[in-house]
């Protein structure tokens, strides 16, 4: 009998060290996918056509090419996304609002004032990184909404 305890104390122990161990390995895995939150995917980044102005995005809005907007082939409509330039560290926020782009390696279209921020307008196309925005998609809609006029600085 003494021996079925001592073999139950030694087992319980060390199961009780393994889930300590992965308990660790678990706050390791939790900051470095904090320290990469926001970070969603690299790739190239062009813009809207001014021949697609006006017409309907997949989400049913009108593309406006005064709005801060992009097009990404998989996140949900509203997602507020940082973009930054890779090759001059210039970055905008855009709202998702429509599906696309459709060619390999890139991952965003952007809107033509988004485009004017990132400096690509020459270019056409510039090595970007998306990261999720800080701010909320809510507080984003209402900024971008407001007329030129107001923005001036």
């Amino acid at each position: 009998m003494r021996r079925l305890l001592v073999g139950v104390s030694v087992g319980l122990g060390l199961l009780s060290g393994c889930a300590a161990r992965a308990t660790r390995g678990d706050e390791d895995t939790a900051e470095r996918a904090s320290a990469t939150r926001g970070y969603l995917e690299e790739g190239l980044a062009s813009y809207y056509a001014d021949r697609y102005n006006g017409r309907a995005t997949a989400s049913g809005e009108k593309l406006d090419p005064k709005k801060y907007t992009a097009a990404h082939p998989k996140l949900p409509f509203g997602t507020c996304l940082k973009v930054v330039n890779m090759e001059n560290n210039r970055s905008v926020e855009v709202r998702v609002n429509d599906r696309g782009p459709y060619v390999k390696g890139r991952v965003v279209d952007v809107s033509h004032v988004a485009a004017k921020k990132l400096d690509l307008l020459d270019k056409g196309l510039a090595r970007v990184r998306l990261y999720r925005c800080a701010t909320r998609t809510s507080q984003l809609d209402v900024q971008l909404d407001v007329p030129n006029e107001s923005r001036a600085g």
